[in-house]
C-alpha cells in the first residue's frame, strides 16, 4: 500500500472516540497522519486532552459542537452561559450575536480546539421539526442569514474556525436525522429563496467549514441525501455558492445515512460527492482500520479518484493552516473577556405574557425533557436550580409521558415544558394543571405554544443563562 495514498485517506476521517484520553490506537493514527478528532461531552474536554491529542499530531483539526443553548458539549453539567441561537435572533441584534460568538470562540481559543461545528444555520421553516427548532435562530431567511454571518465573524475573529450546518437546511423537517432519513419536500426555488441564504451568507463572511445535512431533498437529488449526493455538495455548495473551504458530513453513524451502507462505502460515496472530512461520532480501532481499507481499496480499484481524495486531504490540510496562522487572533480573544454577554442575551430574549411573581419556594413540573438526539441527555433545563437559587426549598418532579399529574398541593406551581407546541400530551398536562390550579406559571425552553396560565415565559432555549433570567424574571 502507497505510503501517500494511506497517509491521505487517514486525513480525511474525524472520529471520536470513548473516554477521557487518548487511546492508543487514536494515538497511533494520529501520529500516522489522521486529519481530525471529534469531542464530545463524554470525553470530559480539558486543555490536557487536547495538548494529549497534538502532541502526536500538531496539525489535527481538533472539532467539537459548542452551538450555545441546548447543543454544549464543554458546559454539559451546569447548562451554556449562553442562550442559544433562536434567543438571539428574538432579541435579532447581530452586533449581540456576533459578541457571543467571539466569547465561544474564546472559550475555545483557550483549549486550543480548531473547529466548532456551529452555527445551524438552518431555517426553521417547520414547527414540528424535531431536532433543530432553538438550534435555529428562527423561521425567517434573511433574520438566519444575518446571525449566521455574525455568529461565524464572532468566532472566526477569535481565531477559531466555524462550521455552517446542515447544508443545504435541515429546518423544514419532520424526521431526526439521527434516526432516520428526513426529507425535504421543497422546489428548487423554494430551496433558493428559503434554505440557501444562509449558507450564501456564511460563505460570504468568510466561514472555513460547511457541514452537510443527511437530508434527501428530490429537488436537488432524488436518489441521494446531500451528505451523499454530488449534485448537492459539487455541483450546488462548490459550483453556484462557490464555496472552496472544508466540507465535513455529519456523523455518519447517524441512521439517516448508517441504514443505507457499511460505514466505509457511506465515506468512499460522500467522498466522491465533495466531502473532504468524514465525521465518525464513535468509533473503535477495528471500525477506523474497516473505513480507512474502504477509502484506500476504492482508489485502488478506481471508485475513487485519487485526485478527489488528494484535493479533500488538502481542504483538510487548508483549515488545519488558516487556524496555525491566527494566534494573535486567539491571544487577543482570550484577554477579550466578555462575562456578561450571555445572561444579557438571555434576559433580552425572554417573552413573557400575563403577571405573577413568586414570593416563596415553589413546586417545579419538569414535563417532556427528553430532548433531541442532538443534545447531550446530561443537559438541564435548569429552572429548578436558578429558582432554588433565589428561592431555597424550591422542589421539583419530573412529569414522564403517560404520568398521571400528581396532586400539586397549595404551594405556587411551575410547570416547565419545551416545545409544547409539538406535544400533544404536553399540552393535556399544561391544561389540566392549569386547570387544577389557574395560578400555576408555565415556562417553555423550546419553541413556544400559545400562552397559557397565569403568566407564561418563554426562554426561546435552555441554558444555565435562560433558567437564570426566567427565575430573575418570576421573583423580582
Amino acid at each position: 500500500m502507497s505510503r501517500d495514498l494511506y497517509r491521505l485517506a487517514l486525513a480525511v476521517l474525524h472520529p471520536g472516540f470513548e473516554g477521557t484520553s487518548a487511546p492508543d490506537w487514536l494515538r497511533r493514527a494520529l501520529g500516522e497522519g489522521l486529519g481530525g478528532v471529534v469531542l464530545f461531552a463524554r470525553n470530559a474536554i480539558g486543555a490536557p486532552l487536547v495538548k494529549e491529542l497534538r502532541a502526536e499530531n500538531p496539525g489535527v483539526v481538533v472539532a467539537i459542537d459548542e452551538e450555545g443553548g441546548t447543543v454544549t458539549r464543554l458546559e454539559v453539567g451546569e447548562g451554556s452561559s449562553f442562550p442559544g441561537n433562536r434567543a438571539l435572533g428574538v432579541v435579532d441584534d447581530a452586533g449581540l450575536t456576533e459578541r457571543v460568538g467571539r466569547q465561544i470562540g474564546r472559550m475555545l481559543a483557550e483549549l486550543d480546539i480548531t473547529l466548532d461545528y456551529a452555527p445551524s444555520a438552518d431555517v426553521n421553516a417547520n414547527p414540528a421539526n424535531p431536532v433543530i427548532g432553538v438550534r435555529s435562530f428562527g423561521p425567517d431567511p434573511d433574520l438566519v442569514a444575518r446571525h449566521t454571518a455574525a455568529f461565524v465573524r464572532g468566532v472566526q475573529g477569535a481565531g477559531v474556525a466555524a462550521c455552517a450546518k446542515h447544508f443545504p437546511g435541515h429546518g423544514d423537517t419532520v424526521t431526526d436525522s439521527h434516526l432516520a432519513l428526513p426529507t425535504v419536500h421543497a422546489s428548487r426555488e423554494e430551496l433558493i429563496a428559503r434554505d440557501l441564504p444562509p449558507f450564501r451568507a456564511a460563505i460570504e463572511a468568510g466561514v472555513q467549514a460547511v457541514m452537510t445535512g443527511h437530508l434527501l431533498v428530490p429537488a436537488l437529488d432524488a436518489d441521494a441525501p446531500a451528505t451523499l449526493s454530488r449534485a448537492a455538495l459539487t455541483e450546488l455548495l462548490r459550483g453556484e455558492l462557490g464555496f472552496d473551504g472544508m466540507v465535513v458530513t455529519d456523523a455518519i453513524e447517524m441512521r439517516a445515512v448508517a441504514a443505507m451502507a457499511a460505514p466505509g462505502e457511506i465515506a468512499v460515496r460522500a467522498l466522491n460527492a465533495g466531502a473532504d472530512a468524514i465525521c465518525i461520532g464513535v468509533v473503535d480501532e477495528d471500525g477506523l482500520r474497516a473505513i480507512l481499507d474502504t477509502v484506500v481499496a476504492a482508489v485502488r480499484d478506481g471508485l475513487l479518484p485519487e485526485e478527489r481524495l488528494a484535493e479533500a486531504a488538502g481542504r483538510v490540510r487548508a483549515l488545519s493552516d488558516w487556524y496555525a496562522a491566527r494566534p494573535a487572533d486567539r491571544e487577543a480573544a482570550r484577554a477579550d473577556v466578555d462575562p456578561g454577554v450571555g445572561l444579557a442575551a438571555a434576559r433580552a430574549a425572554l417573552t413573557v405574557t400575563g403577571t405573577a411573581r413568586l414570593d416563596r419556594a415553589p413546586l417545579v413540573v419538569e414535563v417532556n425533557t427528553r430532548l433531541s438526539q442532538a443534545v447531550d441527555p446530561d443537559t438541564p433545563t435548569g429552572i429548578t436550580a436558578a429558582l432554588a437559587a433565589l428561592l431555597p426549598g424550591t422542589t421539583k418532579i419530573r412529569l414522564d409521558r403517560d404520568a398521571p399529574l400528581p396532586d400539586l398541593g397549595e404551594r405556587p406551581v411551575v410547570l416547565v415544558v419545551h416545545d409544547a407546541a409539538r406535544h400533544a400530551w404536553v399540552r393535556d398536562v399544561v391544561d389540566a394543571a392549569v386547570a387544577a390550579r389557574p395560578d400555576a406559571i408555565v415556562v417553555d425552553t423550546g419553541v413556544p405554544g400559545p400562552p397559557t396560565g397565569a403568566a407564561h415565559v418563554a426562554t426561546h432555549g435552555i441554558s444555565r443563562v435562560s433558567a437564570q433570567a426566567a427565575a430573575e424574571r418570576l421573583t423580582r
